[in-house]
């Protein structure tokens, strides 16, 4: 079996832990005889190209510039659909993974797969998939269930973009032929946009819904994914939860604390707002007292990034406590967070998962996390770690301080981890995926090593109805 699997990147661009989860996924699906592609859509500078990353083949294709708004909530891009459907026939795939819904991993490139007859498979690894303002929280600080409401939605998109709240009320009732008459008009601008946004928030939920239609599996990775999908009409029989992994490998280093020590604090991941590392480095700067040491190992995207990192210095202050570091590959963020006493994950956003809880739990360190979406459901407070309201920067500053005035009670947080899922296990789940949607005697046959070619027999691929293995995850 062959799968192209579509993310919202990949390597040798700076990467998120969606790209981390799927390079992963790869190397555990080889070892189970399904081969692997990527496609990706290419950064500007590098056009389109092949080449192999990690052992595992990778097409990067060129996009077509969003000219207008409705392109960046609408059916996705015609060009990036077109090249998905050239790398499935090329690379004679037999299932289409998509592991974002973007301009590129599109209901477009759904719809192409399955006009080739190959079923497609939709992860949902973060809440811009189906969230217009892409968080999650509603006005941007209350957690939302998720629901495709169109109102509600367009009421909190343009809360996000400043526009007051009685012109908010008035535009979320507007009816869509209003954006579509402004639309016609030709019309642009912030007072166009702000026109359209009850048309454009319909457009972007009726493109999730139809790929939660279009697609033959649908993976949750946290329960509240699950719950999210189901909200938004996905059918229950053909939705399966499968939890992140990580390298099922024990870190390669110890370490060891005398009593006056400072805590200390570890921080691995995007620099980005969402992941409200302004939070924890406000709460230090509030307290000069507070016997905590925060290592920042972030990585910058893009220029919100850099403004971020940038935005981060001015509120460490040149505090000896804060130190920002060079970025650590994914292969050793386990032997790095194994260093520290805890790992902080201050999310202000409904993380799926994210992997660093689950990269600090296989250093076996306890993570200091945001009470929110998939933070909340890896971690046990006051067993493996500690849950602090999101967006609260005292709480922060109480929880690390307590942490670091009782070092008993890190040591017993450290003695409550356990050993997270591991790829693998992850893996195993996707081929039981895989196979429910893609009878074995339907598979296209292709060009294998000797080991695995036994594996794949036919010339035609199915859309096959799913198992009891989707309707039975766990």
């Amino acid at each position: 079996m062959k799968v192209v699997h579509v993310p919202f990147g990949y390597y040798p661009d700076v990467v998120g832990g969606t790209e981390v989860y799927v390079a992963g996924l790869a190397r555990g699906l080889r070892a189970r005889g399904v081969e692997s592609v990527v496609a990706a859509p290419a950064h500007e500078s590098l056009g389109a190209a092949r080449y192999d990353h990690d052992g595992t083949p990778v097409y990067r294709f060129p996009m077509s510039p969003a000219a207008m708004v409705e392109d960046v909530y609408g059916d996705g891009d015609e060009r990036a659909a077109s090249a998905i459907a050239a790398t499935l026939d090329d690379a004679r795939a037999d299932v289409l993974h998509l592991h974002a819904f973007t301009r590129a991993a599109s209901l477009r490139a759904a719809r192409a797969a399955r006009q080739q007859g190959v079923p497609v498979v939709f992860t949902y690894h973060t809440p811009t998939a189906s969230c217009v303002r892409g968080t999650l929280l509603r006005d941007g600080h209350l957690p939302c269930d998720g629901a495709l409401i169109a109102q509600r939605c367009t009421t909190c998109l343009l809360e996000g973009h400043g526009v007051p709240l009685a012109a908010r009320e008035i535009l979320s009732r507007a009816p869509t032929l209003l954006g579509a008459a402004v639309a016609a008009a030709g019309v642009t601008g912030k007072a166009a946009t702000a026109l359209r946004a009850r048309e454009l928030t319909a457009a972007r939920h009726d493109a999730f819904r139809a790929l939660l239609s279009e697609a033959s599996a649908i993976v949750a990775v946290c329960e509240w994914v699950r719950a999210l999908l189901i909200r938004a009409g996905a059918d229950p029989s053909r939705l399966m939860l499968s939890r992140q992994g990580t390298p099922a490998r024990a870190p390669n280093v110890t370490t060891t604390r005398a009593p006056g020590d400072a805590l200390r604090v570890a921080f691995v991941g995007r620099l980005h707002p969402t992941k409200g590392l302004h939070v924890v480095l406000g709460a230090l700067a509030a307290d000069r007292q507070l016997a905590v040491e925060v290592d920042v190992f972030g990585v910058v995207q893009d220029a919100e990034g850099e403004r971020y990192r940038d935005q981060l210095r001015v509120i460490a202050g040149g505090d000896p406590r804060v130190r920002f570091r060079t970025p650590v590959q994914s292969d050793h963020v386990v032997d790095t967070l194994a260093r520290y006493d805890v790992t902080a994950v201050p999310s202000q956003w409904l993380e799926t998962g994210p992997l660093t809880v689950l990269e600090s739990f296989a250093a076996g360190v306890p993570v200091v996390g945001s009470n929110l979406g998939g933070i909340a459901e890896l971690v046990s407070h006051d067993r493996d770690g500690w849950l602090v309201p999101y967006a609260d920067q005292a709480a922060w500053g109480s929880a690390l301080g307590r942490l670091a005035g009782d070092r008993a009670l890190v040591e017993r947080l450290r003695r409550g981890v356990r050993r997270p899922r591991s790829t693998d296990d992850v893996a195993r789940d996707m081929v039981s995926v895989y196979e429910s949607v893609v009878p074995r005697a339907t598979r296209r046959a292709f060009n294998m090593s000797p080991g695995v070619a036994s594996l794949a027999n036919g010339a035609t691929s199915a859309t096959g109805s799913t198992t009891s293995t989707m309707a039975g995850a766990r």
